[in-house]
C-alpha cells in the first residue's frame, strides 16, 4: 500500500470515530446525565449505534423504545431488548418499510403515557426511513417524489424544503402527538450548517422553509405541493447536535499533527458537481505538496439517462484521478461518512496518480465512466475503492488530499 493512500485511510478511520453514534451520544450523556425514566425513539442511519449509546447510559431507566434504521443494518443485540422494538426500512428511496415505520413512530407517541419522557435520537437519512402521507397519497407517489429528488441535482437544503411540505411527520409535525410533553433529541448532523430544522428534514421542529426557487417542477409534483396544507404545531423540544462534520475534521487534523505532518483544514464546504469539485481539490494537492489537506461536504451529480455504478465521492474522486495522473505519491481520498456511497456496498474511493493508467489497463475510459455516472465501474476495475461497512454515524462526506506521502 502507498504511504499516502494509508496516511489518508488512517486519517478517515480516525475522523469516523470521533462521529460514530455510540461513542457521540455515550459522550453527551455523561456531560449531560438525565435522571429518571425515559422513552426512547431513535431513527436514522446512525440509530443503531446511537441507541447503544444511550443504553449505555440509561440502563434500566429505559422504559421502552422503537429503534429505525436501513434496512440490512439492524443491531441483533437491540432487537433482542424486550424493551425495543426494531424495524427496517428503505434508503435511500423509501419503501413500504418507511411507512410502516411512520405509522409505529406516531402511535408509539401516541400510545405513551401522560407522564412519559421521550429522548430522541436522530440522524441523517431519516426522510426516506420514517414517513406518513397525507390521506390519498401512496407508497407509489412517495417513490415517484424521491426518484425525482435524487436524480434533480438539488442540495439536501431545496429537497428537505420539498420534502417537508408533502409529509405529516417532517418540518415539526411530531411536535403535535407529542402533546407538551419533555422531550430532549439528540442529533448527529448530515447538513450543512447543523440547523436541527434541516436535519432528517426536521421533525421536531416547526420552521417553515421556502421551496427552492427556480425550479421548475413536473406537473403532477406541482399538484402534490399545491394541495399540502402548511403544518400546524406546538411545542419545545430541547434539541443538541452531539457528532457533526467539523468534529470529524477535528479529529483527522488531530491524527494528521500525530503523525508529524503539516495540515490544511480548509474552511470551504465543498458542494455542487462533484466532477468539478474533484478537479478543483486535486489542483489545490499537487499546488501545496507535502500538506495533507482536509474538507467536508456534499455535492451532487445529475444522473444521465441510464446512469452507471458509483455516487458523489466516487464521482469526485475519478475525476480527481484525472488531474493526478503521473503525479507519484499524490493521493485524494473521498468518501462518505455513513460507509455508503450511491448504491453498492462501497463508501467512497482512494485515488492515486496510477489510478487512471490502472483502469485503462483494465479496458475502460475514464471520461465515458464520468459522463455516465459509472466512476464506480471504473474505480472498481482500478483498485481504488473503499468498503468500510456501516459506519454508525452520517456527517455528510469527507475528502482528503496528499502530495509526497513518501516524504
Amino acid at each position: 500500500m502507498a504511504p499516502c493512500r494509508e496516511i489518508l485511510l488512517d486519517l478517515y478511520h480516525a475522523a469516523l470515530r470521533r462521529v460514530e453514534g455510540e461513542f457521540a451520544v455515550s459522550r453527551w450523556l455523561a456531560g449531560h446525565p438525565l435522571d429518571g425514566d425515559w422513552h426512547l425513539v431513535a431513527f436514522g442511519k446512525a440509530a443503531p449505534a446511537m441507541t447503544r449509546g444511550a443504553l449505555k447510559a440509561l440502563g434500566a431507566r429505559l422504559r421502552e423504545g422503537l429503534v429505525i434504521t436501513r434496512r440490512g443494518t439492524l443491531d441483533p443485540a437491540l432487537c433482542a431488548d424486550p424493551r425495543l422494538r426494531c424495524l427496517e426500512a428503505g434508503h435511500p428511496l423509501p419503501d413500504r418499510g418507511s411507512l410502516v415505520a411512520g405509522d409505529a413512530l406516531l402511535r408509539f407517541l401516541e400510545g405513551a403515557p401522560e407522564d412519559a419522557r421521550f429522548l430522541f435520537l436522530i440522524s441523517g437519512g431519516g426522510s426516506a426511513l420514517v414517513e406518513a402521507l397525507p390521506p390519498g397519497r401512496t407508497l407509489e407517489d412517495l417513490q415517484r417524489l424521491n426518484e425525482w429528488l435524487l436524480a434533480s441535482g438539488l442540495d439536501i437544503h431545496a429537497m428537505n424544503a420539498i420534502r417537508k411540505r408533502l409529509s405529516l411527520i417532517k418540518g415539526g409535525r411530531l411536535l403535535a402527538p407529542l402533546r407538551g410533553r419533555e422531550a430532549v433529541a439528540l442529533l448527529i448532523s448530515d447538513v450543512r450548517g447543523d440547523d436541527p430544522a434541516v436535519i432528517a428534514s426536521g421533525p421536531l421542529v416547526a420552521v417553515a422553509q421556502p421551496l427552492p426557487a427556480d425550479v421548475e417542477f413536473p406537473a403532477w409534483l406541482g399538484a402534490w405541493l399545491e394541495e399540502a396544507p402548511p403544518p400546524v404545531a406546538e411545542g419545545r423540544v430541547e434539541l443538541h447536535v452531539v457528532a457533526r462534520s467539523a468534529d470529524a475534521l477535528e479529529a483527522a487534523e488531530a491524527r494528521a499533527h500525530e503523525r508529524g505532518m503539516a495540515v490544511s483544514r480548509h474552511a470551504v464546504f465543498v458542494a455542487g458537481d462533484a466532477a468539478t469539485a474533484g478537479e478543483r481539490l486535486a489542483v489545490t494537492v499537487v499546488e501545496s505538496p507535502g500538506r495533507v489537506h482536509l474538507w467536508g461536504g456534499e455535492t451532487t451529480v445529475v444522473l444521465p439517462p441510464g446512469p452507471g455504478k458509483g455516487g458523489r465521492c466516487q464521482q469526485l474522486a475519478l475525476a480527481a484521478a484525472l488531474r493526478l495522473a503521473g503525479r507519484h505519491g499524490c493521493c485524494l481520498l473521498a468518501a462518505g461518512s455513513d460507509g455508503r456511497d450511491g448504491p453498492g456496498r462501497w463508501a467512497g474511493a482512494c485515488v492515486d496518480g496510477d489510478t487512471v493508467a490502472r483502469g485503462v489497463a483494465a479496458g475502460m475510459v475514464p471520461e465515458e465512466a464520468l459522463a455516465h455516472a459509472d466512476a464506480g465501474t471504473f474505480l472498481q476495475a482500478s483498485g481504488d475503492l473503499i468498503e468500510t461497512g456501516p459506519t454508525g454515524t452520517n456527517v455528510m462526506d469527507l475528502m482528503f488530499g496528499l502530495c509526497g506521502g513518501e516524504a
